[in-house]
């Protein structure tokens, strides 16, 4: 960074864009004597679109580019989807904000005003996600589940073409795109949880740019999500998962002020799920995350990851 300029790295996607420009008109509000600019990069996530993230490293393969280019002093900022974001990152880099939540659920997508419990038997669901997977087949488990990869039009253009009978997307995604028509409907909790931050966008820095992580807070760091988020990590890094396996957590409002934290951890055909849920005041939110997760793995979690890798 110079003193008067800010360089923002961000994926091409329309939602990537979408965020980086959110990014870049909230730091204009509270910093409008600077500067600040787009760097796109392709990242491996980008370019590999014919292979299952779960098998070529997960959604890591999103930021590891970008991470790169905070450590080269190319670029002054990040912004990521929190739910992309693994829970180590890089040696030097840390999140320095991360923005008010938007609607944290699943979405159905489809081409006729279905839900998942109207669908025809043995319908086409497209969707690389195992958690989505998982809980889509313990409900259904007639569905046919297909890989779905590519950008958020992209996935909607497969459907309308006729490549699946309907498919999962974060709703989050489609409703800051301006696509929330395209929901058929938004998943309950009890159908699905969420991704780990699901939601949420994040700014990573280097950690040693102090000024950089204050603007990047004045512009949209919220603490409610930033507990949410912390309890959901906490849980991912106990159980040693990446947000490509078959785990899901989700922190909600108490009426108190304070927060529950549900998980699951479920063997990708849906036939065995594991559940939990701790509940607390959000300066607990890390504690809450480990209770979760050192519940599911007494019930047997790290024998499900296990058999999933």
């Amino acid at each position: 960074m110079t003193q008067d300029r800010l360089v923002i790295a961000t994926r091409g996607s329309a939602l990537a864009l979408w965020q980086a420009n959110h990014v870049k008109d909230r730091l204009a509000t509270v910093a409008p004597e600077m500067a600040v600019e787009l760097l796109v990069i392709k990242t491996s996530g980008d370019l590999i679109q014919d292979i299952p993230l779960a098998k070529v490293g997960g959604k890591g393969l999103f930021v590891k580019e970008i991470e790169q280019a905070l450590l080269d002093g190319n670029a002054d900022l990040a912004v990521h989807s929190m739910k992309d974001v693994p829970p180590e990152l890089a040696e030097g880099l840390s999140i320095a904000a991360v923005s008010k939540r938007e609607t944290p659920w699943d979405a159905l997508c489809a081409r006729e005003p279905v839900t998942v419990e109207t669908l025809p038997h043995g319908a086409r669901i497209g969707t690389s996600s195992m958690r989505r997977q998982c809980q889509l087949l313990a409900r259904r488990p007639d569905l046919k589940i297909e890989m779905l990869r590519g950008n958020v039009p992209t996935r909607i253009r497969k459907l309308d073409d006729g490549m699946y009978d309907a498919i999962v997307l974060a709703a989050a995604g489609l409703v800051r795109l301006g696509m929330a028509d395209r929901i058929t409907q938004e998943l309950p909790l009890e159908l699905s949880i969420p991704a780990v931050a699901q939601g949420v966008m994040g700014i990573e820095t280097r950690s040693a740019d102090v000024m950089v992580r204050q603007l990047a807070a004045r512009a949209i760091h919220d603490e409610r999500a930033h507990a949410a988020v912390t309890a959901e990590r906490a849980f991912l890094a106990k159980m040693g998962g990446s947000c490509s396996t078959p785990l899901a957590a989700h922190t909600l409002d108490r009426p108190d002020g304070g927060i529950r934290l549900v998980g699951m951890c479920g063997m990708p055909d849906g036939s065995k799920i594991l559940r939990a849920e701790y509940g607390g005041t959000i300066d607990q939110a890390a504690l809450l995350g480990e209770k979760l997760a050192e519940d599911l793995i007494a019930q047997g979690a790290r024998e499900i990851l296990a058999a999933t890798r």
